[in-house]
């Protein structure tokens, strides 16, 4: 599987975008239950919470099982429970 890096040069903050790094994200920690973590379960509000795991998870090349367990509970209290 070929791996695609979302480039964040130009700063555009949008929703296509937001999308994009979760989607990195997924790809990179291989979530095997990709449906638990979906772009439409984040609020636009996160970008920034979202964009700095992003560039983490990107730059580090091993996860330790602490470290997974950790990103992925963050980014499960980062989701917007509205639709819960």
């Amino acid at each position: 599987m070929t791996e695609r890096v979302l480039s964040l040069s130009t700063n555009e903050k949008n929703r296509e975008s937001l999308a994009a790094m979760i989607e990195d994200i997924k790809s990179k920690l291989h979530i095997v239950n990709g449906a638990a973590i979906k772009p439409e379960h984040f609020s636009y509000e996160k970008y920034d919470d979202i964009e700095e795991i992003h560039t983490m998870v990107m730059k580090k090349d091993r996860f330790s099982v602490s470290e997974l367990d950790a990103i992925v509970s963050e980014l499960g209290s980062m989701k917007d429970r509205k639709g819960e």
